[in-house]
């Protein structure tokens, strides 16, 4: 954690926790596969998954987002050159075979979520005790969504997680969506005043900070750094709706605004429901924005 202090206080005073990287890296793995959703926002699906080809190998993680984009997870105790181009190497295995993939998530979650294989947005997420500047720049020259995630130990019983680089791939299919406004196509706009409201939104919600990846789903579009913060459903004819991930009960929901949906059924990710109808409903959205984006 570059330049980060974590310290315990007491009424006598305070003392620093000193940060550390973990004994061997499989305790890192071991910590992340056992939590993973609530750490990355993955559901963790095989540990050490061997791939079958001339050179062989074991994919450290395998799991699914929030979007159900397949993730390749790669650790690293330390600081290790090699951990970006390894993970490209088994994601590379990963896209060549799709069924061999689709049939583990058939195994662990079902049919229905074996056919919601988002094969558009693949992720790779490194994990490791530090990175140079020069991973950091390398993993903007590739066309892959790539999130180089530090970790440090503070004592015995916490960790922290910190997002030191995130790119997102740049296929042509992400290229075609990042031309028209968020959640919308040609054929489903119906109200041009909803969808420069969408076009808006869209704005505002790239914009809150480095990092932000959107990804196209058919239902919806969703906003993340690591995990999902928004989700935006196209535009309906009188309202937009965005889905977000702050806690509903830490909110003043206000009627036909805000809304917990905790246990609702709806498309996209998040309980606090919010609605837009005006560039004002905007204005005043976007404090709820940022501290969605906080809590991712």
């Amino acid at each position: 954690m570059s330049g980060l202090k974590l310290f315990h206080t007491t009424n006598s005073g305070v003392t620093e926790v000193a940060p550390r990287l973990a004994d061997v890296e499989a305790d890192v793995q071991d910590l992340v596969e056992a939590h993973m959703e609530t750490m990355l926002g993955v559901r963790f699906l095989a540990s050490e998954y061997v791939i079958d080809c001339v050179d062989g190998g074991r994919i450290d993680s395998l799991g699914v987002d929030e979007n159900f984009a397949p993730v390749v997870v790669e650790y690293k105790r330390g600081t290790d050159a090699g951990v970006i181009n390894q993970g490209l190497y088994y994601m590379a295995w990963l896209m060549a075979h799709k069924d061999a993939f689709r049939s583990l998530v058939r195994d662990r979650l079902g049919v229905t979520a074996a056919s919601q294989v988002l094969w558009s947005a693949p992720r790779l997420i490194c994990v490791a005790g530090d990175f140079t500047r020069y991973d950091a720049h390398a993993v903007r020259e590739h066309r892959r969504s790539i999130d180089l995630v530090r970790y440090r130990y503070f004592g015995s019983e916490h960790i922290g997680l910190e997002t030191v680089a995130s790119v997102t791939g740049q296929s042509g299919a992400n290229r075609r969506v990042r031309r028209r406004a968020a959640g919308q196509s040609p054929a489903r706009t119906q109200d041009g005043a909803m969808t420069e409201l969408a076009a808006a939104v869209d704005e505002v919600l790239l914009g809150l900070g480095d990092g932000v990846t959107r990804v196209q789903r058919k239902q919806y579009t969703a906003y993340q750094r690591l995990r999902n913060f928004a989700c935006l459903i196209p535009p309906q004819q009188t309202k937009l709706l965005v889905y977000l991930k702050a806690d509903p009960k830490g909110v003043d929901l206000v009627p036909n605004f805000t809304r917990d949906v905790t246990g609702l059924g709806h498309h996209g990710t998040g309980d606090l429901e919010v609605q837009l109808r005006t560039e004002r409903d905007l204005e005043r959205a976007q404090d709820l924005f940022r501290l969605s984006y906080a809590a991712a």
